[in-house]
């Protein structure tokens, strides 16, 4: 298993935990209502896509050149936020390699 792979999974596991409880407490929406208060949470909101968007711009190129269709990872990716590049990461394997 190679380093990004590994870093990917060591993230994901809380990431995933924290994530479902912050679901059970507020709600899918309730995530996003709550940084719609304040000029601080639209930045958050705001950061969190600029980074996410320039996140695809190498998710997609590189699961072409893998051979692999980028839109399952760009669709979650819009849906779930950074469990599509995390997934991705753990799925992709490295170039030339299986995933």
């Amino acid at each position: 298993m190679d380093k990004h792979r590994t870093l990917a999974i060591l993230i994901l596991i809380p990431f995933t935990l924290l994530t479902g409880y912050a679901v059970m407490q507020v709600g899918y929406i309730g995530i996003f209502d709550y940084h719609r208060h304040s000029p601080a949470g639209w930045q958050v909101i705001t950061d969190l896509v600029i980074a996410l968007l320039l996140v695809l711009l190498w998710l997609i190129p590189d699961a072409r050149r893998r051979g692999r269709s980028p839109w399952p990872w760009v669709a979650l990716t819009l849906a779930a936020g950074s469990f599509g590049p995390l997934l991705y990461l753990v799925f992709a394997g490295r170039r030339g390699e299986p995933a």
